[in-house]
């Protein structure tokens, strides 16, 4: 396979934001909603007030969720399906939200215009990471922050699988190939929770992904400037595990990684 560009993987997400818009909706993305946005939102600061921009918006569902935190948000996507999902829910929920389609590797807009930047998701599946950070503290005020999730470098690896007791409970992951990292691969997958008959005639997502290892991540965000500042990796706490079972396995291992930095 050739080596992808970030055009070639916006062409991806364009294919997959039919179905991921419907299915994430319908409450299916359930990893989201229940574990790595109320973390993301929880360890966001104050942005009462402040101007942001939201890097890979998506159908614009924590673009939104920002928004009524009290933020001016202008969120972009590299995929057009995308922004047109995303504009037509915050109109019909009356935010006051700009959306543009951009690609996080060149970002449309002057030095220092925001206060923040929150990318949810998105980073890992970009092939040019050092441009598109670089492109983010150049678009920042200085002691603007930039938050972003992605897949835990340490456990999203190469070799990975599930290890269960008698009982059928999971009780480890079983990963490897860790400084063999998946880049310019193609995974297909759909949330695990859409029952057999709402498969039926819908693709599963091709997701490009490029991973880096823990030091690399961290690297990357030095080399471009930023100091860090915060990390989480969250987990669904017991209650919750206990309401929602499908969500009980990131108690095993981290399967999110949560990063805070300011210029």
């Amino acid at each position: 396979m050739k080596q992808l560009t970030h055009n070639d993987v916006g062409k991806y997400w364009d294919d997959n934001a039919e179905a991921w818009t419907k299915l994430s909706r319908m409450g299916y993305d359930v990893y989201r909603d229940l574990v790595n946005t109320p973390a993301f939102l929880e360890m966001l600061p104050d942005v009462n007030g402040l101007y942001g921009l939201d890097i890979g918006c998506g159908e614009g569902n924590n673009t939104r969720l920002i928004a009524d935190c009290g933020a001016h948000l202008t969120a972009f996507d590299i995929s057009s399906k995308f922004v047109h999902y995303a504009q037509q829910k915050a109109s019909e929920d009356q935010l006051n939200i700009t959306h543009c389609i951009a690609s996080a590797v060149e970002l449309p807009f002057p030095d220092k215009t925001f206060d923040f930047a929150v990318a949810t998701m998105s980073m890992m599946d970009l092939p040019e990471q050092e441009i598109a950070l670089a492109e983010v503290y150049r678009i920042l005020k200085p002691g603007g922050f930039f938050q972003f999730s992605i897949c835990h470098p340490c456990f999203t690896t190469r070799r990975w699988k599930h290890v269960r007791d008698e009982a059928g409970r999971e009780i480890a992951i079983e990963c490897g190939d860790y400084f063999n990292p998946i880049v310019n691969e193609i995974e297909k997958w759909m949330f695990s929770q859409v029952p057999t008959e709402l498969r039926k005639g819908i693709p599963k997502f091709k997701v490009p992904h490029f991973s880096k290892t823990l030091s690399d991540w961290l690297n990357i965000i030095i080399d471009a400037g930023f100091t860090l500042k915060h990390f989480v990796e969250p987990y669904a706490d017991e209650e919750t595990a206990h309401k929602y079972p499908a969500v009980a396995d990131t108690r095993v291992v981290g399967y999110f990684f949560i990063v805070q930095c300011r210029k």
